[in-house]
């Protein structure tokens, strides 16, 4: 059996979000995280207090994307390289329960049906030339220059989900609009 006939097996006998994140990838979420894994958005936003489990609820969903869209594309920034570094070892931690991938890369994973991982900096200069990801994930987005994230936005042009993480940073920035001003 191939690896993608294992990750297929593996989806399809954890099919659903909950069961799979927590019987398969070692993740039981609290209610409200298991709200936001079954949920499944095109545009997530949780401004949540530290230690409310935000970046790996996110790491959950970058996992879940991966093993179930071959393929799939999923940029994750934050404001540092080395937060940006951490994200992506956690989706590794969960990733690495089902499959084996592809390198040992501290910002790319590289699963064996097609799907990537790939970790940024939070300098919107560094960002440039990645077409359709099927998802961005912006970890501390209250922190992330506006510049940034208008540049991360142009990914998703072509469609695309869009994640943005973080705890509150006072009343600036494109966080705090999306937060205050949104829709749903």
């Amino acid at each position: 059996m191939t690896r993608n006939e294992v990750v297929s097996e593996v989806l399809w006998k954890f099919g659903e979000t909950i069961g799979l994140a927590g019987g398969v990838l070692g993740f039981e979420p609290d209610s409200k995280q298991a709200e936001v894994l079954e949920s499944d958005p095109h545009r997530l936003l949780l401004c949540c207090s530290r230690q409310w489990g935000k970046s790996t609820t996110a790491a959950v969903l970058v996992a879940l994307r991966v093993l179930r869209e071959p393929g799939a594309l999923v940029v994750i920034v934050s404001p540092t390289l080395r937060q940006t570094a951490e994200l992506v070892l956690k989706v590794r931690g969960f990733v690495e329960r089902v499959v084996k991938l592809r390198g040992r890369g501290r910002l790319l994973l590289e699963l064996p049906n097609g799907a990537r991982v790939l970790g940024l900096p939070g300098n919107e200069c560094h960002v440039r030339g990645f077409s359709a990801p099927t998802l961005v994930v912006i970890d501390e987005a209250a922190r992330v220059g506006d510049l940034l994230y208008k540049s991360l936005r142009r990914m998703l042009a072509r469609g695309g989900d869009l994640a943005l993480l973080s705890t509150p940073f006072g009343e600036r920035g494109f966080f705090w609009r999306e937060w205050a001003r949104g829709g749903d």
